[in-house]
């Protein structure tokens, strides 16, 4: 997240008529629309792995998968977002005829980057755990081989974390799995746990 557009309060039917014929995406909260950052080479990649694996497990089964500008709504906390990954299962239902909002993700995936890793971990999240469908959270590094997994069981998010190239993740929402082998493919040197 860059620095708040303008002062003026707007109304989330504001924000999506100039949401939806600006040049470049924003984000909403409570009022406020804040620019998006580009993206890094490794940011771009890991995304584009993780979408690729979720692609080949999703195919034939009643899930769609999507990457980068579904934008998603998290009515009870007053805001819009773009997550890197968002993954729903069953009927997938949309804010209006426009199909360009999301509102009932199964499971929401960021790539964290430095500018935004504290909003990911903190108000983003806590935006995205008012979604009653949300039902799994992954925070992906990009300076170490790591996933944090957040699982809703009842009222409680559970944290795991999985660390190296070995290690695979459990997608239980989505009967799904991650190797972080193949989510760090090309990111990686040499197959070394450091990324580069």
């Amino acid at each position: 997240m860059s620095a708040v557009v303008k002062q003026t309060r707007y109304t989330a039917e504001e924000y999506l008529s100039l949401e939806r014929s600006a040049a470049i995406k924003s984000e909403f909260h409570d009022g406020q629309i804040q620019a998006m950052n580009g993206a890094s080479r490794e940011h771009n990649l890991i995304t584009i792995n993780i979408a690729g694996e979720l692609r080949r497990q999703l195919k034939n089964r009643p899930c769609e998968a999507y990457v980068n500008d579904m934008r998603v709504k998290a009515a009870k906390a007053r805001s819009y977002h773009y997550p890197d990954i968002a993954v729903v299962c069953g009927k997938p239902e949309f804010e209006d005829t426009q199909l360009d909002t999301l509102l009932n993700p199964t499971l929401l995936i960021e790539v964290l980057s430095p500018s935004t890793e504290a909003y990911d971990r903190g108000a983003k999240f806590a935006h995205y755990r008012k979604i009653a469908s949300l039902r799994e959270y992954l925070l992906v590094t990009q300076d170490q081989p790591g996933i944090e997994r957040y699982l809703r069981q009842g009222e409680v998010w559970i944290m795991s974390e999985s660390l190296g190239l070995d290690a695979n993740v459990p997608l239980e929402s989505i009967d799904c799995q991650l190797s972080l082998r193949e989510v760090y493919d090309k990111v990686c040197e040499d197959g070394e746990n450091q990324v580069g």
